[in-house]
């Protein structure tokens, strides 16, 4: 029942390409920064299909503001932007060590992909969809990495889409190997810092160069041929702070922790996590270890072993003061990670605020193993 109602909505409401762009940094990156991924399990390969997904909503804050014109835009601000987060524009490769599965992520400038599209609502019209988290599938662009040829598929995606009242979304979708989500908030801050900065200057033109209803007749618009599968809706996600100074002293400590996180987001949630579930540690070195358990393989601790566990949202990242306009922050924004598998998931992460100990944990839980 639940399938077909999303393919009907789907198929009803499409959005319409009109552009696509390249964008790499505006400076080439020298020396290239690298990111290796270990993955110690053969059926780790899901990670070429996962992705954070971040969908901001604005209304037509003037006569000046615009989809078209953000995105216009948006080729030279995210080229600044990218100069000082040079990853977000590289690639996953294979490195030749043996028979190990070794893979890692390489700055090497290639760019991410801009979408400008158009869709056939008004803004408070898509809001109120009573489907609308599966018609957001629409609003974001992201096509799974090629295991067997990574090195040619991009990792972080953008996509500008027009509503009919003047509105405007930006949905981004990032590789989970990428997406630490307090850092991405950050860089979104400091992305929307440069964009305004540069269309604030006196002495550029208002329209941008990259224009597209100067630039490209609407008859030659195309549905997304991707997108993602018929339903956005693949689990519910809960963020968790860690502060215990000792964390990260502990070679199991990642496993530890994601095992309390789980049990405490199945209990907050209603929601059990599948048998198996993958974890993903973002280690000090910034270097990358994916690895697949079952809950039964992870021993229980008792919570007082590790102290100051504080529970946060999506909300709580602040992606509500990212603005592409002077002013006119999001009328809502919508998180999600999604995934072709049933599998749960767990990301642990190091604190990215300088001097600050401690880990956040990520759980994902799918939707369909529910507990009451």
């Amino acid at each position: 029942m639940m399938a077909t109602l999303n393919t009907t909505v789907n198929l009803v409401l499409k959005s319409q390409i009109e552009a696509v762009q390249s964008v790499t940094p505006m400076k080439v990156t020298d020396p290239r920064w690298s990111r290796q991924v270990s993955v110690t399990d053969s059926h780790g390969s899901d990670i070429f299909w996962r992705c954070l997904h971040i969908i901001l909503y604005y209304e037509k804050g003037s006569g000046e503001d615009s989809g078209w014109l953000v995105a216009g835009w948006m080729k030279e601000s995210l080229g600044r932007a990218l100069v000082e987060q040079p990853m977000l524009a590289g690639r996953l490769r294979r490195v030749e060590e043996g028979d190990d599965r070794e893979l890692e992520i390489v700055s090497n400038d290639s760019g991410v992909r801009l979408f400008e599209a158009r869709i056939s609502k008004t803004l408070s019209e898509f809001l109120d969809l009573k489907e609308k988290e599966d018609a957001e599938a629409e609003l974001v662009f992201w096509k799974d990495v090629d295991e067997q040829y990574p090195q040619f598929c991009p990792l972080f995606y953008v996509q500008v889409t027009n509503f009919e009242c003047g509105g405007y979304s930006v949905g981004l979708s990032f590789s989970i190997l990428l997406a630490d989500t307090l850092v991405i908030t950050s860089f979104l801050k400091r992305w929307a810092n440069i964009h305004n900065n540069l269309v604030s200057k006196t002495d550029i033109p208002k329209i941008p160069m990259f224009y597209v209803p100067n630039l490209k007749p609407k008859v030659c618009s195309i549905t997304n041929p991707y997108g993602l599968s018929p339903t956005r809706n693949h689990g519910q996600s809960m963020i968790f702070k860690i502060g215990n100074k000792n964390l990260n002293q502990s070679d199991d400590m990642g496993k530890t922790v994601s095992l309390l996180c789980i049990k405490e987001a199945e209990r907050k949630l209603g929601i059990e996590m599948a048998s198996k579930f993958s974890l993903i540690v973002k280690e000090p070195s910034e270097n990358i270890k994916v690895e697949n358990y079952e809950k039964e393989e992870l021993v229980q601790k008792p919570s007082s072993f590790i102290s100051g566990i504080t529970c946060s949202s999506w909300g709580d990242l602040e992606a509500s003061e990212v603005a592409f306009h002077e002013g006119n922050k999001p009328v809502h924004v919508s998180h999600w990670i999604s995934s072709v598998s049933g599998e749960g998931l767990a990301m642990v992460i190091p604190s990215p605020d300088e001097g600050v100990s401690g880990l956040n944990v990520i759980v994902t839980v799918p939707n369909k193993f529910s507990m009451w």
